[in-house]
């Protein structure tokens, strides 16, 4: 490759990381994101062809396929770097941020001001979102607004301004790293955030919410009387080297809990709110518990390019929290 060419790589390379962080995610304040898949895989699996494309991993490709695949490598997606939590601190502090959002557990002041103009709080936010959802708040927090008191003022847009023009790069990631580290206390969802792991030639995600009428949820209201409302159990499978939906796969889930018998259920393929997924009305047992999902081979007939990547049986097992 000339000199010429690899400037001009160069070039296109910062581009795209440039485009990829402005990309719409969701504003700090909403209920639930529903971003599919999420932009990083918890188990740093790498995908086929290449090494893992999270921190710490790369991935070789060539021009030519660059170009076939749309100017990026296939399942390619942007990560935020990740930064020093107790900078990211500082960062806040120095920014004032808790005028207008509340950290239960640390010694800044009290938000201050009337209710419609106070940020959402920010307690347990960390858990529920992904780096790259804060750092779009962050910047262009216009991309997505949330609607109602604290966070659209009477002109329809974001009350929380921009500090695009206020923060380096390595700022942003050090505050992004606080704001993910904000996992313990009160969380602003009534239900346990979406765990994401890399098994065969798939990406699983598996997300549950519960019954009695929460935003996302896809089944039906809970019934009258003491017993538990059945929420919904999604799970979201895709191509790893695609990113793209598989349908037609045989998949079941096995919930298990200390001292309750174990329940196994079948997934049915479906459309909802947030895309194509299987799912199942269930009512999950409280406290800590197992959900191992069962993948079978696809029930379809497969292309040559892709005998053999979806005939294997996977298994994947997702640990719950109280």
């Amino acid at each position: 490759m000339t000199a010429a060419s690899k400037t001009l790589l160069g070039c296109a390379v910062l581009a795209l990381v440039a485009l990829a962080a402005s990309a719409p995610a969701q504003h700090q304040g909403h209920e639930q994101h529903t971003t599919t898949p999420p932009s990083s895989s918890p188990t740093g699996g790498a995908p086929p062809g290449g090494a893992s494309q999270g921190s710490g991993g790369s991935r070789k490709v060539t021009m030519e396929e660059l170009h076939r695949s749309g100017g990026v490598p296939l399942g390619w997606k942007f990560t935020l770097p990740g930064g020093d939590p107790a900078k990211g601190r500082q960062v806040f502090v120095d920014l004032e941020c808790y005028k207008c959002h509340a950290v239960h557990g640390e010694n800044f002041p009290a938000a201050g001001g009337d209710a419609k103009n106070v940020g959402p709080e920010l307690t347990g936010m960390g858990g529920q979102h992904p780096a790259e959802y804060f750092a779009e708040s962050i910047l262009t927090p216009n991309a997505v607004i949330l609607e109602g008191p604290g966070y659209m003022g009477r002109d329809g847009k974001s009350i929380m301004p921009s500090y695009a023009d206020s923060l380096s790069v390595t700022q942003l990631v050090d505050l992004v790293a606080f704001l993910k580290s904000l996992t313990a206390g009160v969380h602003h969802v009534h239900a346990a955030a979406p765990a994401e792991k890399t098994a065969g030639n798939y990406m699983v995600r598996l997300d549950y919410r519960s019954g009695g009428g929460h935003a996302g949820h896809e089944g039906h209201a809970g019934h009258g009387g003491a017993a538990a409302a059945p929420g919904h159990l999604m799970v979201f499978i895709a191509d790893r080297a695609t990113g793209e939906p598989v349908p037609y796969l045989p998949v079941s889930a096995t919930v298990s809990a200390p001292g309750k018998p174990a329940r196994r259920v079948t997934l049915a393929p479906m459309v909802g709110g947030q895309g194509f997924h299987y799912g199942v009305n269930v009512a999950l047992p409280d406290g800590t518990h197992t959900i191992t999902v069962t993948i079978g081979a696809v029930a379809i007939q497969t292309m040559a390019s892709a005998r053999g990547r979806f005939a294997k049986p996977v298994t994947v097992v997702f640990e719950r929290g109280a």
